[in-house]
């Protein structure tokens, strides 16, 4: 069955092994206006900040930014916040604590989503790998939900 999202097109819902079938979704990030300045020159917008969590992948977007994994190597997510602007506005941010990549648009709150096995995001090489993304989305919670009932 196909599902039409208003913003970004079509979508499906379909199983995926003995996993019951999951509609594809989509997470618009909330902008806070001082975020959404700082973003510009590295052409995060609204239209280009985005995270789709589907029956097979989970799909992140912020400006050029790209992050994209099957839905099996998806090992949590947690509700995190609030951030420091310095450490968060404007491109995509390396953690050099743990090697995560944030993709942010408000400094309150967001979702860190774990991986079983470290992303690329930062580097297209894929050299630099990331154990985690935490995303500042609009709908946090059902983000969070989200993810859970795909695991």
């Amino acid at each position: 069955m196909r599902v039409a999202d208003p913003v970004l097109g079509s979508g499906a819902t379909m199983s995926t092994g003995d996993r019951p079938a999951v509609p594809e979704q989509t997470f618009r990030f909330r902008f806070d206006p001082r975020y959404k300045v700082a973003g510009l020159p590295f052409g995060v917008t609204d239209r280009r900040a985005w995270v789709r969590l589907g029956p097979r992948h989970l799909e992140a977007h912020l400006g050029p930014w790209t992050v994209r994994t099957p839905i099996a190597n998806l090992a949590g997510a947690e509700i995190t916040g609030p951030y420091g602007f310095a450490r968060t506005a404007g491109p995509a941010h390396l953690s050099f604590t743990d090697r995560g990549i944030t993709f942010a648009t408000n400094g309150d709150r967001g979702a860190c989503v774990r991986f079983h096995e470290p992303v690329r995001g930062l580097d297209p090489g894929g050299v630099l790998r990331h154990p985690g993304l935490t995303v500042t989305v609009a709908d946090v919670e059902g983000f969070r939900a989200a993810v859970a009932a795909v695991l």
